[in-house]
């Protein structure tokens, strides 16, 4: 039995893990330039300094809550943090491009390993009627460091180098560490064995998948690395998903899709993350590159917009324990469609910055609306020891979602526009952000059209429905055919 005590210092320890894992993710572009000009880096480096991290981070948090499930949520996010701070320290004093790239790749590992169990810990500690408010407070502090990853790398790299945008994060962790073995609770998950066919097979997949659509950003579509990175990767997706049905401790329950909650929740996230960090990719460039504002003067009034989270975030969770995590999916999707929408009819070269900000906040405040239910939605779509596969699938779809919304944009950027001037970022930017807005709104009409429970207590029910019925292969397999 957890106390009020124990709760408080998993809430506190799980967010701020988070947020070390996101501030560092946010901060590395702003000092590109600074990197470039240091270690005499060719663009193609540059962007694997941030490619790395996206690659090792987007195809292993599946395989984070897995371990985290077999070997202990707390020692391997214990495990995750300490990797994580040591490879930062590594990529602070990295004297090459090549040091550097390995350093990300790694971080990225680390994050993988504790991201999924920061839900995972958090569902472990406080029941299914009370993680509104813990969920609420969870994305806040998320929201804060998106807040701040562009402001505080912006003011680094302005007063000081980039290596101290890596060094942020070791106290940090060196905090984190010794309070995670003293004070979180460990727990595991259900499965006696260790499901490495599995593992492989949904590793490999998403390499394939994600390397793919990274490579797509600077190669086009129809790059025979590219293709044969996509199908490759898909292919092996396939033969995880045939594996897990067969197999009787699945790595990942085929089931869980079959839930209407789960389904639709992780199709919401994996629309928000491809439409809203798709075109937010290209609003920070937009600020800089054409409105002229230095790195620091961007994340400040990029603040307009990821600073309304921490206001929403919490709210959104209390009161989507109460009601339901639905409304507020359907309406953040909305509010942030309409965010996009209204940028994209007033972007020009000299558009001023109180034009936008009201965009900006109505934008912000939709990620809010859409952040803790949608967790909460996710949590309670499954029994206390499923969390950690909930987790896991959960952030892979919308890591998945962001690399997708990125590659696609820019896509759609580059056919439309370019960076030569001001004037054709602008004709590039406007057709993305409403391709953007058009995923966003899609999205809000699956979540509005197809109905479902998102009650935080639905999750009492499920557990109760398993303990009724074996979790059997033929059962599994039908469950997934009455919900096609």
């Amino acid at each position: 039995m957890t106390t009020k005590r124990s709760r408080a210092w998993t809430l506190g320890i799980v967010s701020l893990g988070l947020f070390m894992v996101v501030l560092d993710n946010l901060v590395i572009n702003v000092a590109l330039p600074s990197i470039h000009r240091q270690l005499g880096a060719s663009i193609q480096a540059l962007e694997w300094t941030v490619n790395a991290y996206v690659l090792s981070y987007a195809v292993l948090l599946l395989t984070g809550a897995a371990i985290g499930d077999r070997f202990g949520r707390k020692r391997m996010f214990t495990a995750g943090i300490a990797l994580f701070t040591v490879s930062s320290a590594a990529a602070a004093l990295a004297p090459t491009i090549g040091l550097l790239i390995a350093a990300r790749a790694v971080q990225g590992v680390g994050a993988a390993i504790a991201t999924p169990l920061t839900l995972t810990l958090l569902a472990d500690a406080f029941p299914p009627n009370q993680r509104g408010l813990a969920l609420g407070v969870w994305s806040g502090i998320s929201g804060i460091a998106v807040a701040l990853g562009p402001l505080v790398g912006g003011a680094v790299i302005q007063l000081s180098s980039w290596h101290w945008i890596f060094w942020i994060n070791v106290p940090i962790g060196i905090v984190l560490v010794p309070l995670s073995m003293a004070r979180l609770g460990e727990s595991h998950g259900h499965a006696r064995r260790f499901d490495l066919t599995g593992l492989g097979l949904s590793a490999a997949g998403l390499f394939g998948i994600v390397f793919g659509l990274i490579r797509s950003q600077t190669l086009g579509w129809g790059s025979t690395q590219v293709l044969i990175s996509l199908i490759a990767g898909t292919a092996l997706v396939i033969a995880f998903i045939r594996y897990e049905l067969g197999v009787e401790e699945p790595m990942l329950p085929m089931r869980f899709f079959a839930n209407r909650s789960f389904a639709v929740t992780n199709a919401v996230s994996l629309s928000m993350y491809f439409g809203m960090f798709g075109s937010i990719f290209f609003l920070s460039q937009y600020l800089q590159n054409v409105l002229g504002n230095s790195p620091l003067q961007a994340g400040v009034k990029l603040l307009a917009w990821t600073g309304a989270s921490l206001i929403v975030s919490p709210l959104a969770g209390v009161f989507s324990e109460r009601i339901g995590s639905r409304p507020f999916m359907v309406v953040g999707l909305a509010l942030q469609a309409a965010a996009l929408g209204w940028i994209a009819l007033i972007a020009k070269v000299d558009t001023s910055y109180a034009s936008m900000v009201g965009a900006f906040v109505l934008g912000g405040s939709g990620m809010a609306l859409v952040f803790a239910p949608a967790a909460n939605a996710v949590l309670s779509s499954v029994t206390t020891d499923e969390t950690g596969q909930a987790s896991g699938a959960t952030n892979s779809i919308r890591e998945l979602g962001g690399v997708l919304g990125i590659a696609v944009l820019s896509t759609v950027f580059t056919s439309n526009g370019g960076y030569a001037s001001g004037h054709a970022f602008v004709s590039g930017l406007i057709p993305a952000l409403w391709v953007g807005a058009a995923v966003l709104a899609l999205g809000g009409l699956v979540a509005l059209l197809v109905p479902f429970s998102t009650r935080a207590l639905a999750a009492q029910s499920v557990e109760a429905r398993h303990e009724r019925t074996p979790d059997s292969i033929p059962a599994t397999a039908a469950a997934i055919g009455t919900a096609a």
